[in-house]
């Protein structure tokens, strides 16, 4: 019996106005990586664009093996509207930034018993004593691996934030995994 927690803690960045959106792209992809997560782009769409702009929503997946009994997803919906690509001159050169109103969504999960040693196979008394054990140690799991997500999830709003440039330098929890 695989037992999960869903969306335990949703985290939400919304901005307006000019940014880069490549440098976006490539700031979370160096994020999951830096972080040890797989990452893979499960969806995208692009709406006919208005008079306004184009519409765009983006479905990003990052995955990690923590140990051999958990697991965290972490889905990342990005939904864009008003979406314009405007050219900008800097230092001399040419640019491409995007301007648009952009809503980004952070949905993390965590995946007990990701390998399904506890389920079925010859001896069903696994599923009964998995189900125990989870009942028994559930607040110590969430302890060990839900503060372990949700502090990671809030340097990656803070990352956000500052590439958007929506909040100062320092990030309160930083140092609460020990990260530099």
């Amino acid at each position: 019996m695989s037992k999960s927690w869903k969306n335990i803690h949703q985290m939400y960045v919304r901005y307006e106005g000019l940014f880069d959106f490549d440098g976006l792209y490539a700031a979370i992809v160096d994020w999951s990586k830096n972080f040890g997560y797989r990452w893979h782009e499960a969806s995208y769409k692009h709406k006919v664009p208005s008079t306004k702009g184009a519409e765009q929503e983006f479905k990003w997946i990052l995955e990690r093996d923590v140990d051999q009994l958990a697991s965290f997803k972490i889905l990342i919906e990005a939904h864009t509207w008003d979406q314009m690509e405007v050219v900008i001159e800097s230092d001399g050169k040419q640019k491409t930034l995007t301007n648009a109103r952009i809503e980004i969504v952070i949905k993390p999960s965590i995946s007990l018993d990701w390998q399904k040693r506890f389920k079925g196979g010859p001896w069903k008394i696994w599923d009964k004593v998995w189900e125990i054990y989870f009942k028994l140690v559930r607040e110590e799991l969430e302890l060990k691996y839900g503060d372990t997500l949700i502090y990671r999830l809030y340097g990656f709003q803070a990352m956000l934030k500052k590439f958007f440039d929506m909040q100062s330098k320092n990030n309160a929890y930083k140092r609460y995994l020990g990260d530099n």
